[in-house]
């Protein structure tokens, strides 16, 4: 018997202006645990894909399910939910907290989802101990803890987005232009740990990225060019 996909997109179309596609999908289906790599260039659709299967936004039409759920039709409520016990998101402008520490940041999924809080805790005494695990991993130690987000570099906010996005096993990781802020050899550290962490957990991974650099960790490399039917090389 063939499992169902962890990601179904099926003739999904969305814009920001009616009538005015930014994206315009086919067909797209990500096996559980699969990791996959997305590239293009800017204005491709990447951000877009990843919204939809986030729920962030919602298609103009067609599809969208995410472990078996139509989060293209669920109210924004349930999608929110469903984000908050499910997903992992890195974004590209982090969405940190200024006015909060850094260790509160990462720990922040885990005050909004009782799902998050409970996997986290199953694999440390604390939540505060899981959250270190993945700050040292990504090469962030004790002394920054308590610091406020907002006093830390570019850089560091990025390691510290990428800490909060993994913390209590999310079923799916969504990582939109992760990489961008660090240097060369923090950008294949970061990637080698996320493909690490989210093997251990089992975790289904869309990554996007302009730079075809990292691909080659992944289970799969799609292109947007091909799969995005209304993008044009004007888009660029």
């Amino acid at each position: 018997m063939v499992s169902a996909p962890a990601i179904r997109v099926a003739e999904a179309a969305f814009g920001y202006v009616a009538d005015q596609p930014v994206l315009a999908l086919a067909e797209l289906a990500v096996a559980a645990g699969e990791r996959v790599f997305i590239e293009g260039p800017s204005g491709s659709g990447k951000s877009t894909l990843l919204a939809l299967v986030a729920g962030v936004v919602t298609p103009d039409e067609g599809v969208v399910e995410v472990f078996g759920e139509a989060v293209s039709t669920m109210p924004a409520a349930a999608r929110d939910r469903f984000r908050a016990d499910q997903l992992g998101f890195v974004f590209q402008m982090f969405n940190l907290l200024p006015y909060l520490s850094v260790l509160d940041n990462v720990l922040l999924p885990c005050r909004f989802s009782k799902a998050r809080a409970r996997r986290a805790a199953a694999d440390r005494a604390a939540l505060a101990d899981e959250a270190r695990r993945l700050l040292g991993r990504l090469g962030l130690g004790d002394t920054i803890l308590a610091r406020p987000v907002a006093s830390l570099s570019i850089g560091q906010q990025q390691r510290v987005a990428a800490a909060r996005a993994l913390i209590g096993r999310p079923r799916l990781l969504i990582a939109d232009e992760p990489t961008s802020a660090l240097d060369a050899d923090n950008r294949a550290r970061f990637a080698r740990l996320i493909i690490d962490e989210c093997a251990a957990a089992n975790t289904t991974v869309l990554f996007a990225s302009h730079d075809p650099a990292f691909a080659e960790l992944f289970d799969r490399r799609l292109s947007m060019r091909a799969l995005n039917a209304a993008w044009s090389p004007a888009d660029e």
